[in-house]
């Protein structure tokens, strides 16, 4: 007996999202998140119809608020469905893994942005840059990002880091007078400071990753390592190196020396990549606050006072 997926009827896989995207979602998004929740599993089986594909398996270990599923397409190549929550950080994925078409990054194979279905090329989901040791890795991340590091084309849909940070600094500054926010407030006053400076006297347009670290960088067939999942912006690339300088915090955070080993990482990443070591430091300081606050906001502590730590070494 053949089976299922042989005669063109998708195989029975469960579409159900995984725990970690449900725990997620419902954290970060609250009812808005239990809805969309509640309607995925139709909406993937409406992109598998639609795109003609036969999933699978669902990738349990996949995106915090996108589901992901292994799939292959009519012709049997294999490929990924990526189902997402849209919002202002993920609207424009499609756009920028289109203009980059492959460069450094998972090449896009069909999108449907309005409902934040894409289809991508298959890649080794469970090798990232993280299974590497980080000397090696940090290599390897910075020669991707150069090739990351494109003008955007004319009349681009990106959102500006200026643009993008300002809101931040907005939001920032309204955590900053909560009760939970009380230790941080110092810090959070030298970040919204340095973000000011930076942006004011900005003078480079490039595409952006926008969430950069060792973990969205995947081993592939075409190349050694692969972009996924950029959260895209336009402007200067010190800003996106800011989330790699700080990339396996609990790592560095353990080892003897670790506000030494932090400032050795940026000026050796700044130096690599030909980026100013001081707006290097200043972004990281910046990022490191703001996903601090933001993580102290949904509850999760631990994750939020090492970010502190982090920036308190900068």
């Amino acid at each position: 007996m053949g089976s299922a997926a042989h005669h063109g009827r998708p195989a029975a896989v469960p579409l159900e999202p995984p725990e970690r995207l449900a725990r997620t979602v419902a954290a970060w998004e609250g009812e808005a998140g239990r809805v969309w929740l509640a309607e995925l599993p139709g909406r993937v089986a409406g992109h598998l119809e639609q795109w003609e594909l036969t999933p699978e398996r669902v990738f349990a270990q996949g995106g915090q608020i996108s589901m992901i599923v292994l799939v292959r397409t009519a012709d049997g190549t294999p490929a990924v469905l990526k189902v997402g929550m849209v919002t202002r950080e993920t609207a424009h994925e499609h756009a920028a893994l289109a203009h980059w078409d492959g460069r450094g990054a998972v090449r896009l194979l069909a999108a449907d942005p309005e409902r934040g279905a894409l289809l991508l090329e298959r890649l080794h989901a469970d090798v990232s840059l993280r299974s590497l040791a980080e000397p090696k890795a940090m290599l390897e991340a910075s020669a991707v990002l150069q090739r990351l590091w494109v003008p955007p084309a004319p009349g681009h849909p990106f959102t500006t880091v200026a643009d993008h940070t300002g809101d931040l600094a907005g939001v920032l500054r309204e955590r900053r007078e909560q009760p939970w926010a009380a230790d941080a407030r110092q810090l959070v006053d030298e970040a919204l400071a340095r973000s000011a400076d930076l942006v004011a006297d900005s003078t480079e347009t490039v595409l952006l990753h926008g969430e950069y670290h060792h973990g969205n960088v995947l081993a592939g067939e075409r190349a050694a390592w692969l972009a996924i999942d950029p959260k895209p912006l336009v402007g200067e690339r010190a800003y996106d190196l800011a989330w790699l300088a700080r990339d396996r915090l609990p790592t560095l955070a353990a080892q003897p020396g670790s506000r030494a080993a932090a400032r050795r990482r940026i000026a050796g990443l700044a130096a690599s990549l030909d980026v100013d070591p001081d707006r290097l430091h200043a972004w990281s300081l910046f990022r490191a606050v703001e996903a601090g606050v933001w993580s102290l906001s949904v509850g999760d502590r631990e994750d939020g006072e090492l970010l502190l730590e982090f920036a308190s070494w900068l």
